[in-house]
């Protein structure tokens, strides 16, 4: 049977396909039953902190993220001269997420590449289209705001991803798609991936599986976090 392109073309951003694909494990790296146990905590911990995250008032989410609009941009002049001459993967915010929006005109505005998420095949890694603050923007999938497809692509040097969870591992809990994880495995050099989230969010550990690749960076309203792989 022949298959529609809009059955098998999928939208950012990448992390709400955890919402299609709740599971993402390789079923020879780990015991099934762990497996299986992992992600009913992970499905509990994800609604309650996403429970948590909706009843943060306006005023709280915006001066978070004012706040960590400030953190970012102290990070990225400190670690990449302003990332004025780098490619950046934002994010299109949903479900109560940190709005960085205006800090990315800025970057474009200092010369930076913004490019956004798209999953465009199912089980596959991302690509990044390019934005700018004059994008029309089309409706994907899930009735988000994506770069259309005559968007250049481009391969990021850093990028940005919002977070359901964390730990102080560097550990991120997403949606559960594993779209995160699958395109940083498969990126060559491997971007330099900062985690955006509330401090309200943390966890003592994410239970991490062999997929799970930690970040580089953790960044919320209370500034940069710390993270030992002891943790």
């Amino acid at each position: 049977m022949t298959r529609s392109p809009s059955q098998n073309r999928y939208a950012s951003p990448p992390c709400l396909a955890g919402e299609i694909a709740a599971d993402y494990f390789d079923p020879g790296a780990i015991d099934p039953q762990q497996a299986i146990d992992v992600a009913r905590w992970r499905h509990a911990e994800r609604k309650r902190l996403r429970g948590e995250r909706d009843s943060i008032s306006v005023a709280d989410r915006r001066g978070a993220g004012e706040a960590l609009s400030s953190v970012l941009r102290v990070e990225l002049d400190v670690r990449f001269a302003g990332a004025s001459r780098s490619v950046l993967s934002g994010y299109w915010p949903i479900k109560g997420e940190p709005d960085l929006r205006p800090v990315l005109g800025e970057l474009h505005a200092l010369g930076a590449t913004i490019v956004l998420p798209v999953v465009e095949t199912r089980n596959a890694p991302l690509v990044f289209r390019r934005w700018t603050p004059q994008t029309k923007m089309a409706i994907g999938n899930w009735k988000i705001p994506v770069p259309p497809p005559e968007c250049e692509q481009f391969t990021p040097d850093i990028v940005l991803a919002p977070l359901v969870g964390w730990d102080a591992a560097g550990y991120r809990l997403g949606y559960g798609g594993g779209y995160f994880d699958r395109t940083l495995a498969a990126l060559v050099p491997r971007p330099f991936s900062i985690g955006i989230g509330f401090q309200s969010a943390r966890l003592a550990t994410i239970f991490p599986l062999p997929h799970d690749i930690p970040l580089d960076l953790i960044l919320t309203e209370n500034g940069p976090q710390p993270i030992s792989r002891e943790a």
